[in-house]
């Protein structure tokens, strides 16, 4: 896909100064320079264009609000005064992996007084010895090159980079901090309703243990009553087979004294 139609789709029905972030990497340049990016894209902040086979920059329109700029995997060798011109406000330069082979290369990037960071990883330049030195005393207002400062410490990934959608970072952090409360109030009430349920299961649990020992109470008595009827029942009985037995027995016992009297 060439140039301007990757821009015509990267628009999405959307003007150019409604843009703030364009990224065009791996589509094609026309004779290596860039093609159909005008000055309309007056609020571009952050623009890549990663191997697209530039060899030369001299078509880039001026864009004062931009501040991050990747040109990483090109063909560039030189001509980088264009940039100074065309992009006062530029902080972040990459162009690692092209063919910039000597400091004085890079001299133009001395009017690019807000530029912090420079990547040049991959280029011949790199090569050269008191490199880092030479870059550091060549571009004085840099702080970064190649992702570490002066004393070799590695750049934070907050240092001044651009929200390609435009939102600030403290804003993206106040949201993160809003999704998180919203997210405990939800486990804490979760938390809540399930304490709630436990005490109504042990609850019902506790009756229904209640109910099973009152019934256990009520069953042992009547079982008690009952054995207790049931003896009095059989004393009863015995009682009047008792009467019974004598009843019988007297005619006899009367019968036995007569026979005594009459043996006398």
């Amino acid at each position: 896909m060439d140039m301007k139609k990757r821009i015509h789709l990267e628009l999405r029905n959307r003007t150019p100064s409604d843009v703030r972030e364009l990224v065009l990497d791996n589509c094609r340049s026309v004779e290596g320079k860039i093609e159909g990016l005008t000055a309309e894209f007056v609020n571009l902040e952050f623009l890549s264009l990663i191997n697209v086979g530039l060899i030369s920059v001299s078509n880039l329109p001026k864009l004062g609000k931009l501040k991050k700029l990747e040109f990483s995997d090109n063909r560039i060798s030189g001509g980088l005064d264009v940039l100074a011109e065309k992009l006062p406000n530029l902080t972040h330069l990459n162009l690692s992996g092209n063919k910039l082979k000597d400091i004085s290369t890079l001299e133009p990037l001395k009017k690019l007084d807000n530029l912090k960071s420079l990547d040049l990883f991959n280029c011949e330049v790199t090569n050269l010895n008191d490199y880092r030195e030479s870059v550091f005393k060549l571009l004085p207002q840099l702080t970064y090159l190649d992702g570490y400062d002066m004393e070799d410490r590695e750049a934070s990934d907050s240092d001044g980079e651009v929200d390609g959608d435009g939102v600030d970072d403290d804003e993206d952090e106040e949201g993160e901090e809003e999704e998180d409360e919203d997210g405990e109030e939800e486990d804490f009430d979760e938390e809540e309703d399930d304490e709630e349920d436990e005490e109504e299961v042990e609850g019902e649990e506790d009756d229904e243990e209640g109910s099973g020992e009152d019934e256990e109470e009520d069953f042992g008595q009547d079982g008690e009553v009952d054995e207790e009827d049931e003896d009095e029942d059989e004393d009863e009985d015995e009682a009047e087979t008792g009467k019974g037995e004598k009843r019988k027995r007297d005619p006899e016992d009367e019968d036995d004294e007569d026979d005594d009297e009459d043996d006398d």
